[in-house]
């Protein structure tokens, strides 16, 4: 027990924020695809179809005919504003409890759906792949700020996973 909350103190205090120069890179990126909601979960379906049998709707279904339904939109809003609402909190130091508590909660909620780590790692790629191509702004130093936005979010986000949220 001991161990657990040793670990969970020190991936809160490891917790830093994004630098205004790099939530500018990761805002701008993705202020460039946030509008693409049916783009970016198809690209990661299609990359990742063990991801896609997570989803009750859409295990066993064509990506191709299931790309523009009703229920695929619908997911494809909620994804993309769950990260949203983290890429406008990040770079601010004073929003860490709001994030802390948006991404402990994402945690719980994929932990109770079996999600694993390497299953968010995935996400993680196919989301980078998009940006790069379809956002017209990315460079090494756009690059650089999503993958640590991306090991801030799933440094808590994980810890939640294992039963462990951070606060």
């Amino acid at each position: 027990m001991k161990f657990l909350i040793l670990a969970a103190v020190l991936v809160a205090g490891a917790y830093a924020t994004l630098n205004a120069d790099e939530a500018k890179l990761v805002k701008g990126s993705w202020d460039k695809v946030k509008g693409q909601e049916d783009g970016i979960l198809y690209a990661i379906f299609k990359e990742n179809p063990d991801i896609q049998a997570k989803f009750p709707a859409f295990v066993g279904k064509n990506l191709e005919e299931i790309k523009s339904n009703d229920d695929f939109t619908k997911h494809a809003d909620r994804i993309v504003a769950a990260v949203s609402k983290y890429i406008e909190l990040v770079g601010n130091e004073a929003n860490t409890p709001a994030i802390k508590t948006l991404l402990n909660e994402l945690g719980q909620t994929h932990r109770s759906r079996g999600a694993t780590k390497e299953q968010f790692e995935k996400f993680k790629s196919s989301v980078a792949k998009y940006l790069k191509e379809h956002s017209g702004a990315w460079s090494d130093a756009t690059g650089a700020a999503w993958n640590k936005a991306f090991d801030e979010m799933y440094a808590i986000v994980f810890s939640s996973l294992d039963g462990n949220p951070v606060h």
